[in-house]
């Protein structure tokens, strides 16, 4: 008997509950209908923005490309839309470049299409096209004159120290015409001994610079007509 009351507590709680269900119900349905209504909106808002700075960028790509010497070379940005069940904080799309590197050939992923030099290049012309919107500190950038020279690797050269106005790059090169326009200079090594491989970088003096890049222009001799070419 003594329980009586608390029992009688508990089930008019328990009625509560069952009275109010469907106006609970109701309302958590309207909380979601609003949530997604709100998601859809926001994710149309970005689409619609991925959508027309993807195709600002692929003018900006292309034309810096052009400059490369890669001017036959197709670039598209690719905004493929989700299923909703794949939507997730980054959005309803999934983006990826998209290159034809070969006049006529279909477009396809950049990592599969473009050679490592070619990467080197598309990562170059990205990097310039994107340079204010960027949040890297130092970019790397390997062998990124592999198959080029001339006016190309001059260009290259004019690229990197453009985009060395915003961010730190650092460039692995054995074109002089690339290496002249560094703020430094360091000259990598590497030797073998019992076994082990080991890798050195010294950083150049004015003359040492001077010296290296006049090597690169001459090869195993270098002559004065090298070093005042390389000044």
């Amino acid at each position: 008997v003594d329980e009586l009351p608390k029992f009688l507590k508990s089930e008019k709680y328990e009625l509560t509950v069952l009275e109010s269900g469907d106006e609970a119900i109701k309302s958590k349905r309207a909380e979601v209908s609003d949530s997604e209504t709100r998601l859809l909106n926001q994710v149309n808002f970005l689409r619609k923005a991925r959508i027309s700075s993807a195709k600002k960028l692929d003018l900006s790509v292309v034309g810096e490309l052009e400059t490369l010497k890669m001017g036959d070379t197709k670039f598209c940005t690719d905004v493929k839309f989700l299923p909703r069940e794949d939507w997730g904080i980054f959005g309803g799309e999934q983006v990826a470049f998209t290159v034809a590197t070969i006049p006529g050939n279909s477009l396809g992923p950049i990592h599969k299409v473009a050679s490592g030099g070619e990467l080197s290049r598309f990562m170059l012309a990205l990097r310039v096209a994107m340079a204010s919107a960027g949040v890297a500190k130092t970019l790397v950038f390997d062998e990124i004159d592999a198959g080029t020279g001339g006016a190309v690797a001059d260009s290259i050269g004019q690229r990197l120290a453009k985009l060395s106005l915003g961010v730190q790059v650092l460039v692995v090169t054995h074109q002089p015409q690339i290496a002249a326009r560094a703020d430094h200079h360091f000259h990598v090594t590497r030797s073998s001994s019992n076994g082990v491989v080991a890798t050195r970088a010294k950083k150049l003096t004015e003359n040492g610079r001077v010296e290296e890049v006049a090597r690169m222009l001459a090869g195993a001799e270098v002559t004065d007509e090298a070093r005042a070419a390389a000044i």
